[in-house]
This record gives structure tokens, sequence and C-alpha cells, in this order.
């Protein structure tokens, strides 16, 4: 298990129980690292600044106890906004019908770069309508 992983294991049901579900968790940086820790709000509501700073505070004392990266390292919490990425299975079944853009890692059809309808999810292939042409990505 990665370090991004153990992260996103210790703090979203901490999450949770402040009423936000994790989105993403970006670690990045070689010598001052900043944790980017993307949430949302379980009751759909729209994030506020003050959603933010409550959870920038919670992690905050969560992570300073746990230490889950060593040295020091700048937190960032967002919300997803209007390009809210899609990380997760449910992410893709709850926007099936919407316009997507996706990047995969593998090349496919000459590219990694794709923008269609997404069509919906069988258990882990998302698939995709690229102007009339069906993908289906795993």
């Amino acid at each position: 298990m990665g370090q991004v992983e153990v992260i996103e294991g210790l703090i979203a049901p901490t999450l949770k129980d402040e009423g936000y579900a994790l989105v993403r968790v970006r670690l990045s940086g070689a010598r001052r690292k900043t944790l980017q820790v993307m949430a949302e709000r379980l009751d759909g509501e729209a994030m506020t600044v003050d959603d933010c700073a409550n959870i920038s505070r919670v992690l905050s004392a969560l992570l300073d106890v746990e230490d889950p990266i060593s040295g020091s390292y700048d937190l960032e919490v967002s919300s997803p906004g209007l390009d809210r990425p899609l990380v997760k299975i449910e992410d893709f079944t709850r926007y099936a019908g919407f316009e997507v853009e996706m990047r995969t890692k593998a090349l496919l059809r000459g590219s990694r770069r794709f923008r269609g309808r997404l069509v919906g999810v069988t258990g882990t292939e998302v698939s995709v309508d690229l102007s009339g042409a069906s993908c289906v990505i795993q």
C-alpha cells in the first residue's frame, strides 16, 4: 500500500464523521511536500470556504497525531469544483450520461485523452460514447 492510500484510509473515516466525502488525495513535492485533499459535502450542498477551513482544522489535528508524512508539508483542502475529477467507480456511475474528459495511463486508439459522453459502468469497466463510437476502459 502506497503512502497516498495510507493517508486516504486514515482521513476518509474522519471526513465522513464530519459530513464530508473524500474525493481525492495527492502528495507532491520532493523538498517541501504538499498534501492536497479534495472533499465534498455528503448532503450534496456546495462546499464553502468555512467547510474547507473546518476540514483543514480537523485533518491537521489528525495528521499531527498519526504523522503519516515524514518531515514538514503544506496541507491544501479544496472542493471538486466544476471540473470534478471522477476517481472512484461510484463517481463514474453517478455521472453516467454526462460529458466527460478522460485521460488514460495506457495509449488507447492512438491517444491518452478522450472527450465523450459517459454511458455507464459494468464492474470495473467504464463505457464512453466518443462521437458515436463506443469505447470501454478498464
